[in-house]
């Protein structure tokens, strides 16, 4: 099938049935290659590559911040529910096929009673291993703070997380946020990670298209592949399509991570206006924001129900469908991992991914700040 390219974007999606005919869920999709250079490579049946690198991951992967926080996720409080719950969010994924985890050094720091996401996910994964062998792909992330210089600062904090995850390498390693000052010594320090074997793929995290394109030029000086670059971007936070980033990265090949892919749980529609999120969260999607939000919301209902599938489902299928891009929805409990699954193994139509893109233009109020700087 050919490439479909809907509002400069590119759509691996299939298009409407003529006629208004019965829709079901459908199988494996064609996938979508930019021009220039080859978008996210399918290496099997329900994997990807990342960029340029040698890194396969599962199309959907798991974003593991809410993992032992207290300053964000959990109520301010991390206890032996949470983290059974947690465990079993781990355990759920990998049965259900979802095997790339994100996690950060930040991650869970050590404040009101945290626990640090990435020795989580280390004693998960060696646990599950002491019973089976799994094949697990792990992604961190460097903190650019501003007291960190050098290129030596990035092999320090690189071999301190991989002593939290029990690991000798990582499958990627991302720099977080673009740093106050240090960033090109930042990248050496990449290279240098990737070219002692300590990570197989390295990225960067909330890079302006300038940046994005700086840091590849500086890698590729290496003989480095920049694999992914992980965003914001959502159905309803299309910043990445605007600010030339989701372009960039397909032009030069470089895989767009998704995070916040369900807007921090919005697109679940468990929230309403007369039920917002509480926390930090409902300092971004108040009662005003929700009440724009449930025309788009009501159209995700109907379309999910067409294919017997949920608004989170519809919500993370429809990032799928832009191609070069994996999502990293963060899973709580089980239950929220199984249903994460429900949104591979099938499509939204062309038309459907335009229309949701063309109510959510309707939407305005989210802005983060980090991706202008």
């Amino acid at each position: 099938m050919a490439l479909q390219v809907a509002g400069g974007v590119a759509c691996r999606c299939p298009p409407a049935l003529p006629g208004g005919g019965e829709r079901r869920a459908r199988g494996r999709t064609p996938r979508a290659v930019a021009s220039g250079a080859a978008a996210a490579v399918e290496e099997g049946e329900g994997k990807v590559r990342l960029g340029g690198s040698g890194v396969a991951v599962t199309k959907l992967g798991i974003g593991a911040w809410s993992w032992g926080d207290t300053t964000y996720w959990n109520d301010s409080e991390w206890d032996d529910r949470r983290l059974k719950e947690a465990q079993e969010a781990f355990d759920a994924s990998i049965d259900n096929g979802m095997s790339f985890f994100d996690t950060a050094e930040v991650y869970g720091t050590a404040l009101m009673g945290a626990v640090n996401s990435e020795s989580l996910l280390g004693g998960f994964i060696k646990e599950r291993q002491q019973k089976e062998q799994i094949e697990v792909a792990v992604a961190t992330k460097f903190a650019a703070l501003p007291w960190r210089f050098g290129r030596g600062s990035v092999l320090s904090a690189l071999k301190k997380s991989l002593d939290r995850l029990g690991l000798s390498s990582v499958e990627l390693y991302q720099l977080h946020w673009p740093g106050i000052w240090g960033n090109e010594a930042y990248l050496d320090g990449l290279a240098d990670a990737y070219e002692q074997g300590l990570v197989k793929a390295v990225g960067v995290s909330n890079y302006n298209e300038k940046r994005l394109r700086d840091a590849h030029a500086r890698l590729k000086k290496r003989g480095v592949p920049l694999a992914a670059n992980q965003v914001n971007y959502s159905l309803i936070y299309r910043t990445p399509e605007l600010n030339g980033v989701k372009a960039a990265c397909d032009e030069l090949g470089i895989t767009l991570i998704a995070y916040s892919p369900i807007a921090q749980g919005v697109l679940t529609g468990k929230y309403t206006p007369e039920n917002p999120p509480t926390g930090p969260r409902a300092n971004t999607y108040t009662p005003e924001f929700l009440t724009k939000l449930q025309p788009l919301m009501s159209r995700i209902k109907e379309i999910g129900a067409s294919y017997g599938k949920s608004p989170t489902q519809v919500s993370l299928n429809w990032l799928t469908c832009q191609g070069n891009v994996v999502p990293i929805p963060g899973a709580k409990n089980a239950s929220q991992a199984k249903e994460f699954a429900g949104a591979l193994g099938w499509s939204l139509t062309g038309d459907e991914v335009e229309e949701l893109r063309t109510l959510a233009r309707e939407i305005k109020g989210i802005k983060m700040p980090i991706e202008e700087s």
